[in-house]
């Protein structure tokens, strides 16, 4: 919104950026924050080493990515492929230019007590061991049908119309089992549910074509970590606002949100009023204009290992889909480390996710947990998620959704745009944004 010309103020009533999703330093604040008792121990390193995220993300990455992130320790072939939506986000706003990266190294989903490396191309599918022969020559028909699929060109599509074909069907159509489905849906294309099956294939298709195309460009997963932890992202975007002349205030307590015929004019803290036409902001600012949708589970876990069976990395995501545990939804295992700069030498964290769907939610997390053991320290949090009931037409108040489970930015980045539709009445248009970056950035852009 600033580098589009308007006059931004952000308030926050903490005094460090990120809010729900900060990451948290030194390990001294992680311990209070959790209210556990006495310090770190000394065998934890120093409290400095360590930024803790409190809602850990991965963002997708892209084929161009190499050029205009800073990526450490990456030397692999340039392919041009999709972005994923953050990454988009980054570039075409400029904040890449804060903020260092690093390749996550593995991809792995879960399936009968084991995990394995998500297989997401033609010879990855038939070298794993998560399929049996015939499967893996199906599996493989799938992976190439998808990556010739083009909806603009009726000879690649096999007979499957893309906006009226379910994925299911596509699924019958090359008869696939039901542990290959679960791993595609929600290990590949990242669904959090079933849902998906019975709607149009093209989404699905598309989202198997960004995995497997971001992969092809990394090698070792699509995803990407910031060093230091996600806090630099929204310092990164404050640093952006501030050349546009926005305005950041930590440490402001919001007293009022200041209606007039009920429309928002303004925000009271401290005595003073802030005017303003519109207004933008979490759950948590004004909860009569939300609705408890349900639950997340998260579970902060230091250890001093890698998790075992994946090829000792440094980091890495493993996905337990819904239909292997006896589920409605995945549990998502995301996992860090000194490598990223977020712990002390040696040292890794592990958080696992899921949407509470009992009254016992840490049993719910128990497959997750028993890939994890022995870990050193637990920190657990139970969320509630909420969602707006006030779209802001009249209020002109547009308030985002909680942070679900998911271990990925798409669903975060979906919310952005629907804020920005719902204040500006137009979608939000990378294409668009894109061609007036280097408008708005000058010789920046290029560098």
């Amino acid at each position: 919104m600033s580098v589009k010309g308007k006059k931004v103020l952000h308030m926050d009533r903490n005094s460090y950026y990120g809010g729900e999703s900060a990451s948290i330093t030194p390990l001294e604040d992680l311990f209070k924050r959790f209210s556990l008792p006495g310090s770190p121990p000394e065998s934890m390193g120093k409290g400095r080493d360590w930024n803790v995220d409190l809602i850990p993300k991965f963002l997708m990455a892209n084929g161009n990515t190499f050029n205009q992130f800073g990526i450490c320790n990456n030397v692999v072939p340039r392919v041009n492929v999709k972005k994923g939506q953050l990454v988009r986000m980054l570039l075409i706003t400029q904040v890449t230019r804060y903020l260092d990266f690093k390749v996550i190294e593995g991809s792995f989903v879960y399936k009968k007590g084991s995990i394995y490396k998500v297989p997401s191309t033609e010879t990855e599918a038939l070298a794993s061991s998560l399929m049996g022969l015939f499967e893996k020559r199906r599996f493989r028909k799938f992976l190439v049908f998808v990556a010739n699929f083009d909806e603009n060109d009726p000879k690649t599509m096999e007979g499957v119309d893309p906006k009226k074909t379910t994925m299911r069907d596509v699924y019958k159509k090359f008869d696939l089992g039901q542990d290959v489905i679960d791993f595609t849906g929600h290990a590949l294309a990242l669904y959090r549910t079933d849902d998906y099956l019975d709607q149009p294939c093209i989404e699905t298709i598309n989202r198997i074509k960004l995995y497997s195309e971001s992969l092809a460009r990394y090698g070792k997963s699509p995803y990407l970590y910031p060093l230091y932890g996600l806090g630099e992202l929204p310092q990164g975007f404050a640093r952006l606002s501030a050349i546009y002349g926005g305005t950041y205030m930590l440490n402001k307590p919001i007293e009022e949100i200041v209606m007039e015929n009920g429309k928002v004019v303004g925000v009271k803290s401290e005595g003073e009023i802030a005017r303003c036409k519109q207004l933008i902001c979490d759950p948590s600012y004004i909860m009569d204009r939300a609705n408890k949708v349900g639950q997340v589970i998260r579970m902060i876990c230091i250890m001093n290992h890698p998790i075992k069976n994946t090829g000792d990395a440094n980091s890495c995501q493993i996905i337990i889909p819904q239909n292997q545990v006896n589920r409605k939804h995945d549990i998502y295992v995301c996992m860090i480390s000194y490598a990223h700069n977020v712990a002390a030498q040696g040292k890794y964290i592990a958080i696992v996710s899921t949407t509470v769907e009992t009254s016992d939610p840490e049993k719910e997390i128990k497959p997750a947990l028993d890939l994890l053991e022995p870990v050193v320290q637990k920190f657990v949090s139970i969320s509630d998620l909420y969602a707006p009931t006030d779209v802001g037409a009249e209020s002109q108040i547009f308030i985002s959704r909680s942070y679900d489970a998911t271990t990925h930015f798409e669903t975060t980045c979906d919310d952005i745009k629907d804020i920005y539709r719902r204040m500006t009445g137009t979608e939000f248009d990378f294409a668009e944004m894109e061609r007036k970056k280097n408008d708005i950035f000058g010789d920046a852009a290029d560098q």
